[in-house]
């Protein structure tokens, strides 16, 4: 989403989202076909003598009114022998009555290939976090893929994403700079395995941002800041573009792993695509009364990646998951600082796992992810810790698939948690099956939330809390059957703002809970 300046604090991330919405970090909708929605007028120059070269330039100018289709798609002909095409827009903001949406357009491009649904044309995009961008074989602007500008009809695509009553009056103007095209962009990818430690519990951080999209930071400082924050892993899920993928080579090493991923932003929600094949592009352009996504997801898990829903309750446009979840491998309910709209998320998602149990159904792992963006964001805060075979992409994927994963608001936070009954034992996101009478000892064992509060919650909700003392560490043991619960998952919530544990948080006296510090997918109990 695209960023704004901070002010620090809880809300910071949250204000992103919020600008993300307004500023339009990525429409979607079914594409149409290649034709703007209003007329657009094209006016040619003349050759120029540029500093590579001669060039030609044509501006494209329209309106726009409301209730524009969600993309526009406005055709340049692009002749033999252009070396790089440069794209620079504008547009109108008047001003609007408090509560009316403004003006705010996307913008991106399609080759000579098309702009089919999913197809092979896709260039670039960058929302509207840039005013201009440029492509040529050797390189491009973030967001933007480099590569050979061939002679054919190239797209450039406004998305409108909101168009205030006045209309949206907007202006493209086209730069075709002339000349021999130069070396080839060799893209270096990271490799799909770092030194691990074998069968142990890994670190990382899903859902992260930078320049290639929407974020101020550049790869080279989200790699030091995942290091610096003790991560193993980080994904890299910049927003509808996989254009940095083929520069965090460099900046792997064996003590981290880089996954390669995409921020999927469509206007019914945005979810991450994780584990990408190199340089892959996942398609955003549908809405959920289309039926694009079930398809796109679907090639997204034929590559061997995971399908997650962001955020699916932040309230912002564009922002809420409307999807459902029949088509998604696990769900974000932990996005940055602690707030109202993760409460919800825990919430919804523990309502679907009670729906599982009771329907025989799979499950629906958590995750927990930064959504950093820029600073003072906090790289890692949370992170999801996933118990993999080795530190490699396929087993960091299995294990979140599988659910053997907890949430950490930081690598502070120590946790271990398993269940015990007639001699067997079944540790997070595994089954343990005893006879439905026989006692199940519930064990969690945690360090690094000082004063913090232990819940135990069940298909019938929360059966045991206790406090932890004032040095954050300590071991919780409670006993139930698998007549009295069907799973058993834990939280562990840092006191209120005014120091009390379980009465409150610094989202607001009304809420019984304070902020969570470490979350855990469920154990299952199943009675023989």
């Amino acid at each position: 989403m695209d960023e704004v300046e901070q002010t620090g604090g809880p809300t910071s991330r949250r204000a992103v989202l919020r600008a993300g919405a307004g500023l339009a970090a990525g429409a979607a909708a079914g594409v149409a076909a290649p034709a703007p929605a209003a007329p657009a007028t094209a006016r040619a120059a003349g050759a120029e003598a540029g500093a590579g070269g001669p060039e030609r330039s044509v501006v494209l100018t329209g309106r726009l009114d409301s209730g524009a289709p969600d993309f526009v798609y406005l055709p340049v002909e692009v002749p033999p022998g252009v070396r790089e095409i440069a794209v620079a827009y504008s547009y109108d903001r008047p001003p609007v009555p408090p509560g009316t949406p403004g003006n705010a357009c996307d913008i991106g491009i399609f080759d000579e290939r098309g702009t089919a649904l999913g197809g092979r044309g896709f260039r670039g995009w960058s929302g509207g976090f840039r005013q201009e961008f440029a492509i040529s074989r050797s390189a491009a602007t973030p967001g933007y893929l480099p590569g050979p500008v061939r002679p054919g009809t190239w797209h450039v695509v406004l998305g409108p994403y909101q168009v205030a009553p006045q209309g949206l009056n907007y202006r493209v103007e086209v730069t075709l700079r002339l000349g021999e095209p130069g070396p080839a962009f060799v893209p270096a990818y990271p490799p799909e395995r770092a030194r691990g430690r074998g069968r142990a519990w890994y670190r990382g951080d899903c859902h992260l941002h930078t320049v290639h999209s929407d974020g101020r930071r550049v790869p080279e400082e989200v790699a030091a800041g995942a290091r610096a924050a003790g991560l193993d892993f980080i994904v890299s899920t910049d927003h509808n573009t996989p254009s940095s993928h083929g520069v965090w080579g460099p900046l792997a090493g064996p003590d981290l792993l880089i996954v390669l991923g995409e921020e999927v932003t469509t206007r019914n929600g945005h979810w991450l695509a994780l584990g990408l094949p190199p340089g892959r592009f996942v398609d955003w352009r549908y809405r959920s009364r289309d039926d694009a996504f079930p398809r796109t997801a679907a090639q997204v898990r034929l590559h061997g990646g995971l399908v997650v829903p962001a955020h699916p309750f932040c309230p912002y446009v564009a922002c809420q998951w409307k999807f459902g979840y029949r088509d998604s491998d696990a769900v974000e309910v932990w996005n940055g600082p602690w707030t109202y709209d993760d409460e919800s998320a825990v919430d919804g998602w523990d309502a679907r796992l009670v729906e599982a149990v009771r329907d025989g159904r799979h499950w629906l792992p958590a995750v927990g992810n930064s959504d950093a963006h820029s600073a003072p964001q906090v790289i890692g805060s949370p992170h999801t810790v996933v118990l993999a075979e080795d530190l490699t992409v396929a087993d960091v994927l299995a294990g979140i698939r599988a659910g053997h994963s907890w949430l950490a608001e930081s690598a502070a936070v120590q946790l271990e948690f398993t269940a015990t009954g007639g001699g067997l034992q079944a540790g997070i996101g595994e089954v343990l099956t005893v006879p439905g009478q026989a006692p199940v000892d519930v064990r969690l064992t945690v360090a690094g939330v000082p004063g913090g509060t232990v819940r135990l919650i069940t298909d019938e909700g929360q059966l045991h809390q206790e406090s932890l003392p004032a040095d954050g560490a300590g071991t919780v043991v409670w006993r139930t059957t698998a007549s009295l619960a069907s799973y058993v998952r834990a939280e562990v919530r840092h006191p209120r703002a005014d120091g009390t544990p379980g009465r409150g948080n610094s989202m607001g006296p009304d809420l019984p809970w304070g902020p969570m510090a470490a979350l855990t997918n469920p154990v299952f109990l199943h009675s023989t």
